[in-house]
């Protein structure tokens, strides 16, 4: 049959309906995709502008550490002005600092469980002379810190605020005169355990594997440690001890707490991690959580997203801060934080490999849109700095009534004292 001018009208409609439609198809992913690239580059300019006004600062960083087993604290040895993410292992240096927008950094400070009883003491003093060294080797990108105030006053100059964490109860030697000679020295916090017991407190791995050696928490020596750490105005640091020291500390404690470097246990039921009958004292102690990035206190039972616990995801670290934002309905916005534990662990979630990440992870919780201004610069270091200086007022006001430093002293009559040639005695 002929086609006549009304086919080749109809036709013509038909070729150019299809080709609207081809075209719309086309269209709408690509301005979805480009909706969703702007979205994502305002809402990482919002990070940025918050981290400017903010100081996001980060509770556990062990850069002191690997300088000590790579470079044995020899800082003419490392360029941490260059960018060592090609060269090296290291998950810090000042490059990548600034472009993670860090603000506050404490330094971990930390010496292994099998120095106790022997040179702790020594190692210690050596790794808290490293980091103000390296505060004055840098003095263009690191601000030396012992203060809230301290904290804000190098932000807003453009440094990083450089505090000192010792990380382990241990490095005190069960001596209150050398706690009272480390916070002389600029220490602001200090672990009340490792992953180790000292002779006055319980450490994390008692949950899991009790030995015969627990005391069920602190006891009276570990009691003296807690009261001397808030008459100084040391912050006491609860990762790494069990829950029973958890609870014994805040039945005593007159000070908020920090946990420098701990995630959500019902969100991965790592012992290392903060079950919420404890968040729950938290909130009401007005302290604050700083969560870990480590891949096995991210992903592990019950919310593990794979069986590999050196595998985790950038969301499953949300899913931690979000979960302890959570707490008492909603509460827990006022104790959450960040403490990555860079440069202390081997394994980290995808999208945070190393300090350069922040901005990606704030922009991560602004994207949700369930996050205010108000909440993400708690997060980021308002929580730590209400808690510093809520430290510093228990502090004062010990020292406007003349409260004394404490002496107490502990028998050293355990199995690892007994005829310990490592030591002299009066």
């Amino acid at each position: 049959m002929g086609l006549n001018r009304k086919h080749y009208i109809a036709i013509g409609l038909a070729t150019t309906l299809v080709a609207v439609v081809v075209v719309v198809a086309i269209a709408v992913p690509v301005s979805n995709s480009r909706s969703r690239k702007d979205g994502s580059s305002a809402s990482r300019d919002l990070a940025v502008q918050y981290m400017s006004e903010t100081p996001l600062i980060d509770g556990h960083n062990d850069l002191p550490w690997q300088l000590k087993k790579l470079y044995n604290n020899r800082l003419k040895d490392v360029d941490l002005s260059a960018d060592l993410s090609g060269s090296t292992t290291l998950h810090t240096d000042i490059p990548r600092l600034e472009t993670g927008k860090v603000g506050a950094q404490f330094w971990a400070a930390y010496t292994p469980c099998d120095s106790q009883y022997k040179d702790a003491i020594n190692h210690i003093l050596d790794q808290i002379d490293v980091i103000k060294r390296m505060c004055d080797w840098y003095p263009e990108s690191f601000q030396f810190a012992t203060s809230a105030d301290d904290i804000v006053d190098a932000h807003s100059k453009g440094k990083v605020a450089s505090l000192i964490g010792v990380e382990g109860g241990h490095n005190i030697d069960s001596h209150l005169g050398v706690l009272r000679m480390l916070y002389e020295l600029g220490v602001r916090y200090m672990t009340v355990t490792h992953s180790c017991n000292t002779p006055w407190a319980d450490n994390w791995l008692e949950d899991s594997d009790p030995t015969p050696f627990q005391l069920g928490g602190i006891n009276d020596f570990g009691e003296a440690v807690i009261r001397e750490m808030n008459r100084l105005g040391m912050l006491v640091d609860l990762s790494h001890v069990s829950v029973e020291t958890m609870n014994a500390v805040l039945d005593i404690v007159e000070a908020p707490v920090i946990y420098s470097h701990s995630s959500a246990f019902s969100v991965c039921g790592s012992y290392r991690n903060v079950p919420d009958s404890v968040l729950e004292r938290i909130v009401e102690n007005q302290g604050v959580v700083m969560v870990n990035f480590y891949t096995v206190y991210i992903n592990c039972p019950p919310m593990n997203v794979s069986a590999d616990p050196s595998e985790a995801t950038m969301e499953q670290v949300i899913q931690h801060i979000e979960h302890i934002r959570g707490i008492s309905n909603g509460k827990g916005i006022d104790i959450v934080g960040i403490g990555g534990d860079y440069d202390g662990v081997g394994t980290l979630p995808t999208g945070l490999e190393d300090v350069s990440k922040y901005p990606d992870l704030i922009a991560a919780l602004i994207e949700k849109g369930t996050w205010t201004e108000e909440d993400i610069k708690k997060l980021l270091g308002e929580n730590l700095l209400r808690v510093f200086r809520a430290t510093e007022k228990v502090r004062d006001a010990k020292m406007a009534a003349d409260v004394k430093p404490y002496d107490q002293t502990i028998p050293k009559d355990n199995e690892w004292e007994t005829n310990n040639t490592c030591r002299t005695y009066v």
